[in-house]
């Protein structure tokens, strides 16, 4: 089944052991010695790489992301994504 999703991985915290490049081949080390994805598409925010990706590969990157560490690896289907930005402030009564 193809999943939109993303892939965040943050290099600032990232140790370069490596323990995703065993789960998913996309993850792969970069010439400073960490990790990086190596897809197409990456968008940069400082030390954080986002990919954008829709296939039927989400097990595998969660695997990836299980495997680090130092948790440096975030997965998330884009309909979450999508449920948390369009979501309304619920007003809290003091009842």
């Amino acid at each position: 089944m193809t999943t939109s999703y993303k892939i965040r991985l943050d290099r600032g915290a990232c140790d370069g052991i490596f323990a995703c490049l065993v789960r998913d081949d996309r993850f792969a080390e970069a010439d400073d010695g960490l990790a990086t994805i190596d897809v197409d598409g990456i968008t940069r925010d400082g030390e954080v790489l986002i990919a954008t990706l829709e296939d039927d590969q989400i097990e595998t990157a969660r695997q990836a992301a299980a495997a680090c560490p130092v948790d440096a690896i975030t997965v998330t289907p884009t309909a979450d994504l999508d449920q948390h930005s369009t979501a309304q402030p619920t007003e809290v009564s003091d009842d």
